[in-house]
């Protein structure tokens, strides 16, 4: 039985959904191994491979399925009510990639030509630990493995190739830019970092670069938080100790993966009445948002979201547009020799069963080749027997086609000289 499977991605990123609707379908943390067992066990009769791919400016979800209909409406059904909203309510903002433009959107993510930051590498890991979940769910089936990874070889081919990324300026170096409005020397700041991922860890890179007065990291595993701080010479602050410690900071960056805000109102409200009108600059580069968005109301507080910071490193684009059309044609020859794989596997069932019977014709011909030389008949005879009864049963079917009335005899012609080529 011939079975002919199909790609699709279904998502929404920072171009179709603000943050916050990103933050209301998001899966942080070890809620993206749940949501894949959930959905893996909700559709798996309709999409027997899928992955989620969830980051601060993208929730997409890819699947191979052999009836591309009806994925789209019960996996955007699917994404609402795990999240808790109701029907329909994403379908503006979602959109919906089928077979070669779910192909083409996989490499240009991986290469960071869809995101916020062009050319930003941290996606290229996001990608890679979304296909090891997937991997560890048992959900990651044969298309889906050879596009992430056709997906990860195209990004290093564009990366090693192309300026896409020399140019490129990132979320924390427009962090620094933007703080740097605030306070006229950045050597006189205290920093306060929550969490102690990549992000953080890259923010801290480029904060520490300004030598501020102090560097502080909070984050829930202590263990990690020092091992973070002990980069930077800085110190660590349990989290629980945030709210009586926000008013020594004059920076705020925080990027955790909690799925409800950590530094609230009524905190910040607190820190600034203490620190008696000195601004606190105060960064939100975490989806679900760490910070309540209404703090962005308070007086002598510059709260600046993951959204905000990426309107800020657009102006490098200009610098980039000859590395992105370079960028863009490697891609699309890698989409045409993607889809050529993907149109050979469907012709694999055939080409199994059309060995099969050619198996079982040469098994049949050489047990009956072996009792005639059991009897003691004449070997070359029985050789000749052999490479008939081959012959006869492998023209059987063309000659009987050709012999029908109606055929289109020309077609089976062309066809049948394809398939048996004569010799020059």
């Amino acid at each position: 039985m011939r079975v002919v499977m199909y790609l699709l991605t279904l998502g929404l990123n920072h171009t179709t959904a603000p943050v916050a609707v990103r933050e209301r379908v998001s899966f942080p943390g070890e809620g993206l191994r749940e949501a894949l067992a959930d959905m893996r066990g909700s559709l798996r009769s309709l999409m027997p491979e899928g992955a989620i791919l969830s980051t601060c400016n993208r929730t997409e979800i890819y699947c191979a399925t052999e009836q591309p209909g009806e994925v789209p409406p019960a996996l955007s059904g699917w994404l609402a009510h795990r999240q808790g909203l109701a029907a329909g309510q994403l379908d503006s903002h979602l959109y919906v990639l089928p077979n070669g433009q779910a192909v083409r959107h996989a490499f240009r993510v991986a290469a960071g030509l869809d995101s916020m930051v062009l050319g930003e590498p941290q996606i290229l890991g996001q990608m890679k630990e979304a296909v090891r979940v997937a991997q560890d769910a048992g959900s990651l089936g044969t298309h889906l493995h050879q596009l992430f990874q056709r997906s990860f070889a195209v990004a290093k081919e564009v990366r090693s190739t192309t300026e896409i990324g020399a140019h490129s300026v990132s979320m924390a170096a427009a962090a620094v830019r933007l703080a740097r409005r605030i306070f006229e020397d950045l050597r006189e700041t205290r920093v306060l970092f929550v969490g102690a991922g990549e992000m953080i860890e890259l923010c801290a890179t480029h904060f520490a670069a300004q030598h501020p007065k102090a560097i502080v990291v909070a984050n829930r595993t202590i263990e990690r938080g020092e091992k973070l701080a002990r980069q930077f010479n800085g110190s660590t602050l349990r989290l629980n100790e945030l709210p009586d410690s926000l008013e020594k900071f004059d920076i705020v960056v925080s990027c955790t993966a909690s799925a409800l805000p950590i530094i609230g109102l009524g905190m910040v409200e607190r820190a600034t009445r203490a620190r008696r009108r000195r601004p606190i600059f105060m960064v939100d580069l975490a989806v679900p948002r760490d910070i309540e968005p209404e703090v962005a109301r308070l007086d002598d507080v510059f709260l600046y979201t993951v959204d905000d910071l990426g309107k800020v490193v657009q102006t490098g684009v200009e610098n980039r547009r000859a590395a992105v059309a370079q960028a863009e044609a490697i891609i699309e020859t890698r989409v045409d020799s993607f889809m050529q794989w993907m149109s050979a596997r469907q012709a694999v069932p055939a080409i199994r069963q059309l060995h099969a019977r050619g198996e079982a014709l040469k098994q049949a011909e050489l047990e009956r080749a072996r009792r005639l030389l059991a009897r003691g008949d004449d070997p070359a005879a029985v050789l000749e027997a052999l490479a008939q009864g081959l012959t006869s049963k492998f023209l059987h079917a063309p000659t009987s086609l050709l012999q029908r009335p109606g055929e289109d005899r020309d077609s089976l012609v062309r066809l049948i000289d394809q398939i048996f080529p004569g010799r020059d």
